[in-house]
């Protein structure tokens, strides 16, 4: 088995059970707030990095800045058209004007899931792109692979503990098996999609590839800004997701610079 096999299967398998861990976390010690705003302010931070010094730069390198734009808004379009679907297409922040109007549509009409349904499956259709881009960074980039899908594992760790939380403010029955099945279906994203990009998209051009890491960023960059970093600041406390934030920006930026 080569060396490059074998990173993939190492960082596809350490992506995968990043989210069920995180979810055992939930389950078996509830974290303070405290942990939370840092640990998902250290995710927002990383992944933000990420953007910032491997997928974008690297995408840029392989493909037009016209395609890198068109797959960026492409990857985080279809994860909003998700959360528009997911909430009858109407949704509103806490302190919008609209709030009121919002919140009589969905009592009439119920959202078609929970805010766990929204952030588990976003996430899992994130993870099919972010998979396939280690698969098929494994192949070209083995250093930014690394970095993507360290940033993966990070994501995925506080997103299981999200995720966690969330389910057992909303259920009281089976909560535990919810958080479980949930993060196991994102593990299980990511890690098919993994091998997908592996064994099926190695050998595309370029371009293709600058796209589809555009693509993934996208929907990345989506679920950070609607979802981690309101979540790390809802629990923070003394700007404790603000400083977590900045050291996982940091580290990606002194990673990306050693590979």
């Amino acid at each position: 088995m080569d060396n490059d096999l074998l990173i993939m299967l190492g960082v596809a398998s350490a992506a995968a059970l990043a989210s069920p861990l995180g979810g055992l976390v939930t389950i078996c010690i509830r974290p303070s707030s405290l942990l939370l705003s840092i640990a998902v302010g250290f995710a927002a931070g990383v992944l933000l990095g990420t953007f910032a010094f491997e997928m974008m730069p690297k995408s840029l390198e392989w493909a037009s800045v016209p395609l890198v734009a068109g797959g960026f808004l492409i990857g985080l379009t279809l994860v909003y058209i998700l959360d528009l679907y997911v909430n009858r297409w109407r949704t509103a922040g806490p302190e919008a004007d609209q709030k009121r109007e919002v919140d009589r549509l969905h009592r009439r009409k119920r959202p078609r899931g929970s805010n766990v349904a929204v952030l588990a499956s976003g996430t899992s259709a994130e993870e099919l792109i972010e998979g396939m881009i280690i698969g098929i960074g494994v192949a070209f980039e083995p250093g930014v692979a690394l970095i993507v899908g360290l940033a993966i594992c990070i994501d995925n760790l506080s997103e299981g503990m999200s995720i966690g939380e969330l389910v057992l403010d909303e259920e009281e029955n089976d909560a535990n098996w919810q958080i479980l099945g949930w993060t196991s279906l994102i593990g299980l994203s990511v890690f098919v999609s993994t091998f997908t990009g592996w064994f099926l998209l190695r050998g595309l051009p370029e371009a293709v590839l600058g796209f589809l890491f555009a693509m993934g960023a996208g929907g990345m960059f989506y679920l950070t800004i609607t979802d981690l970093v309101p979540e790390a600041e809802s629990h923070q406390f003394q700007q404790s997701s603000a400083v977590a934030s900045a050291f996982g920006f940091l580290l990606i930026m002194a990673l990306a610079e050693m590979t």
